[in-house]
């Protein structure tokens, strides 16, 4: 069967598996999100949230984080881990914000990605959660799977989006990979996962499945 016949069928198993997709990263504006997602690089979002109270409720504005003292930064999110490279560009990133977009996160992915800390995954994330505009957001759960269901050939995060985009409509994008990472997380872990009762099964080309 064709790759893009067969990730039709997919798509539509995984949306009547997983109806109602979302972030689940806590924010409230795209200015919480774009941080709580620079954050979340190497760390798990429940994590993230657990810090991004603490964090917005002192410094909720580019403003306020952009002339945040470093040392401050990186004792709220030091959990998070790689705390002081975080720190230091959620600042700047702040500070961009404030300087050259009138303290306004853009609904662009080039600025966005003009943004320090933020690439294209960060950027699609924040386009899509918070502008609904779609975008594919290759994490490590979709970059897994879409190479285990035969997607992709590549394991760069930037080939793979192009990847994914040339198979689907845009209007899915966003959503599908979210739902990927809702799979990710509860069917197909990196390690052990749980093939045989798999929704998508059938349709996944793996040979290193369990029976």
């Amino acid at each position: 069967m064709a790759t893009r016949d067969r990730l039709t069928k997919i798509r539509k198993i995984l949306r009547r598996t997983y109806p109602d997709v979302k972030t689940q990263l806590d924010h409230e504006n795209p200015f919480q999100l774009l941080i709580a997602t620079i954050l979340s690089a190497q760390c798990t979002d429940r994590q993230v949230n657990r810090v991004t109270g603490a964090l917005f409720q002192a410094y909720g504005t580019p403003a306020k984080l952009s002339a945040a003292p470093l040392k401050q930064i990186e004792n709220l999110i030091h959990s998070t881990g790689f705390y002081r490279n975080k720190a230091r560009n959620i600042i700047s990133c702040a500070r961009a914000l404030v300087e050259a977009h009138g303290g306004e996160v853009p609904a662009d992915q080039k600025a966005l990605t003009g943004l320090p800390g933020v690439g294209r995954k960060t950027a699609n994330v924040v386009l899509g959660a918070a502008f609904g505009i779609p975008g594919v957001v290759v994490d490590t759960h979709v970059a897994r799977i879409s190479g285990r269901l035969g997607l992709t050939t590549h394991t760069d995060p930037v080939k793979i989006e192009f990847d994914l985009m040339d198979l689907m409509p845009k209007s899915d994008w966003s959503d599908f990979c979210l739902r990927l990472i809702y799979f990710g997380r509860e069917t197909c872990a990196a390690r052990k996962p749980k093939c045989p009762s798999c929704p998508i099964k059938r349709h996944c080309p793996w040979p290193d499945k369990n029976s």
